[in-house]
């Protein structure tokens, strides 16, 4: 059993997973051998590189290489929905430092502030200043900067109904003592946000809408749509002045959790940010001068990218085979971090390297994301080489070998299908270059 320390935030598998496994006596998630699922997808994000070795001592999501380049593919289709989907949503870039108030937290150099207390007697009055002075206030989510931009914006649009301010950064928020944390201690998420202004006559249609829209994204990409729901916000879970919620959930091994939050504000935050300049809040809807509604779209990315990872894992039975399961990370092909895998057979080394090497230039300049599994010094079996690129979500394995050589034909293996085809190297580039474009626009 892992120590509190270690389960608090297990990288990105969040506090999600470090609440699951304080409690898994009582929540047993299992596939259909008995395995846990959770301590299956664990092990294999820490042997395939989805997690850095640091993610064990950090309140952060340390990620590995595969990690990071998931979570970025998951960030800019999600950025890419945000802003192109519909005219006139604009990206900001906000700082994470803020004005202190009721949306930001604080953060101390407690070593500082120690090594001076200890060195020096203080007065109240002058510990006080101290701590102070080695301490910012940080934002701990993204809609006050949207906010902030409100009438900036405006004059972009020439004052015309509805608009959007998009933007995705890292929040600092505060963790639940129940899960394990001191209290006051912090992680840091990574958050996205769109921020929509409308009129207030039309708010209710357009918080329908966009319920819709992010509920539809979110299943896009998901090999089990119905594992992702939406659900209304009780009242007495609303603060004040916010008119309705929604939020966008998936079924996690231990229930429900909040993936994507959607609020109806009205226009209360816009006037508390800007008091005493209502005339400067005004814009047109239709003939009409009005201040406009906010709905606030706020998503936890690191809990979205953990619902991807449990959503795509697979264990299938295999009948050709010693081993009884065949674990697969079944990523959607727009998120999955490497979509092919060049290896080599037996054969003249040098030369098969040759056809690998100039194979892996083609699919870079395409900007096909590679993995040059022919540079590994340890040899492994096609089956075992198979193994290693399911748990790493790799889509196809190019194969080079002596028929290669003699006859430019290249093995092709589907990870999906697990279907092996022969294909002329001339043609390859081509066939995953078609894929990636049928995946993109599904």
């Amino acid at each position: 059993m892992l120590p509190l320390y270690c389960r608090k935030r297990i990288l990105l598998l969040g506090e999600n997973l470090s609440r699951y496994l304080q409690h898994s006596s009582k929540h047993n998630a299992t596939t259909g051998d008995g395995c846990d699922q959770v301590s299956l997808l664990l092990r294999l994000c820490e042997e395939r590189h989805f997690i850095s070795p640091d993610a064990f001592h950090t309140r952060t999501c340390v990620y590995g290489p595969l990690g990071t380049e998931l979570k970025k593919n998951i960030l800019e289709q999600w950025w890419t929905a945000a802003t192109r989907s519909r005219a006139r949503v604009f990206g900001i870039n906000t700082s994470v430092h803020t004005r202190t108030c009721k949306e930001s937290v604080m953060i101390v150099n407690y070593r500082t502030v120690q090594e001076n207390l200890q060195q020096d007697s203080f007065t109240t009055e002058e510990a006080l200043r101290l701590f102070f002075q080695n301490s910012m206030s940080v934002r701990s989510n993204l809609l006050q900067g949207a906010l902030q931009q409100y009438i900036q914006a405006l004059e972009l649009v020439s004052r015309k109904l509805p608009f959007g301010l998009a933007e995705i950064g890292l929040c600092h928020q505060s963790n639940d003592q129940s899960f394990g944390h001191s209290p006051g201690c912090l992680s840091e998420v990574t958050e996205s946000s769109l921020v929509w202004f409308c009129s207030p006559r039309t708010s209710s249609q357009w918080m329908d809408y966009w319920a819709r829209q992010r509920l539809q994204w979110w299943r896009k990409f998901a090999l089990g749509p119905s594992d992702f729901s939406l659900c209304d916000v009780v009242d007495k879970d609303l603060k004040d002045g916010t008119l309705r919620g929604i939020k966008v959930l998936y079924k996690f091994p231990w229930g429900l959790e909040t993936l994507e939050t959607l609020w109806s504000l009205g226009n209360t935050e816009l006037q508390k940010t800007y008091q005493g300049t209502h005339s400067k809040l005004q814009c047109r809807d239709g003939r009409k001068v009005v201040v406009p509604h906010v709905i606030s779209i706020s998503g936890d990315m690191d809990k979205g990218m953990l619902a991807y990872l449990f959503n795509s894992l697979k264990q299938l039975k295999k009948t050709d085979s010693k081993q009884k399961q065949q674990t697969v990370l079944k990523l959607h092909p727009t998120l999955t971090p490497v979509k092919v895998a060049l290896d080599m057979g037996r054969g003249s080394n040098s030369e098969l390297r040759q056809v690998c090497e100039g194979l892996l230039q083609e699919f870079l300049e395409e900007g096909i994301p590679t993995w040059p599994g022919y540079l590994d010094t340890l040899p492994l079996s096609l089956e075992n080489l198979h193994t290693k690129y399911d748990e790493m979500g790799v889509l196809f394995t190019v194969l080079v070998s002596e028929t290669t050589l003699k006859n430019g034909l290249l093995l092709v293996r589907n990870r999906d299908t697990t279907i092996r085809e022969t294909m002329h190297i001339t043609e390859i580039k081509g066939f995953l270059l078609r894929y990636m474009y049928a995946s993109e626009n599904l």
